[in-house]
């Protein structure tokens, strides 16, 4: 999975899809995982790194990051894949 190419992700939170115009605010620890996705980590590389990182249990984090995940593919964020 990967976020498409045009979506812009601001140093603060702020999120732009300039294919739609829309905008969107996310929290710190998703604009890390969207930098971590935009970089081309797997699911695997972004748990490893958030758990160590934030101190969380893998379960929670694999929760919290599915939930993102739907989220960024309700508002058509990342590549789809074929």
């Amino acid at each position: 999975m990967q976020i498409k190419k045009n979506i812009a992700v601001s140093e603060t939170g702020f999120v732009f899809d300039p294919t739609s115009g829309e905008s969107y605010s996310i929290n710190s620890e998703g604009q890390e995982i969207m930098v971590l996705l935009k970089d081309g980590k797997t699911a695997e590389e972004i748990s490893e790194t958030m758990c160590a990182e934030y101190e969380i249990d893998k379960a929670g984090f694999e929760k919290y990051f599915y939930d993102f995940i739907g989220m960024l593919r309700q508002f058509q964020l990342i590549e789809t894949e074929d």
